[in-house]
């Protein structure tokens, strides 16, 4: 099992389906898996029902994906924010983090209106906040970081297999 963390527009999905196909690996995206259980988009279910209820459902699909199949997985953006997440990835997987600085995920995703997290007066100091509490959170968590910054996916792609490779027991 290999998961990726990072922030929202760090590149999780997109770097997680060519990983998964180049390594012949089902993909799963856990915010898909969350909203086909809610029967809504997390950002419906976020707004009606609030952050705390949210993240409950959140660490029963971590916990439960992390236990099935071998996959490349890619997480919510906030996925480490509760302890039990953090532990449940870190022991089960192989955890990639996928490091953007806010200001690299502010270009990538600034015209991106499903995101519910930009849709604020200030979405770049959001970007900031949200990197200042999540960084060492995510550094916790991950085996591996990957410095994002402006390679392609196909070069980060190849940059997470070679840590694979050489980490490989």
């Amino acid at each position: 099992m290999i998961a990726l963390i990072g922030l929202p527009g760090s590149g999780k999905s997109t770097v997680g389906r060519q990983l998964a196909r180049r390594l012949a690996m089902p993909f799963v995206d856990s915010d898909h898996v969350i909203e086909a259980r809610l029967g809504c988009s997390i950002r419906a279910f976020f707004e009606r029902e609030g952050e705390e209820r949210f993240r409950d459902i959140e660490s029963q699909a971590l916990d439960e994906l992390t236990q099935g199949e071998p996959c490349v997985l890619s997480t919510g953006g906030g996925s480490v924010l509760r302890p039990e997440n953090r532990a449940v990835l870190h022991q089960r997987s192989r955890v990639i983090y996928l490091r953007s600085s806010p200001e690299e995920v502010f270009r990538r995703v600034k015209h991106d209106r499903a995101r519910p997290l930009l849709q604020v007066d200030d979405p770049m100091q959001k970007l900031r906040d949200l990197y200042k509490v999540r960084d060492p959170l995510y550094r916790e968590t991950a085996h591996f970081v990957i410095e994002t910054g402006r390679p392609s996916v196909a070069t980060l792609v190849n940059m997470i297999q070679m840590q694979l490779e050489l980490s490989a027991p």
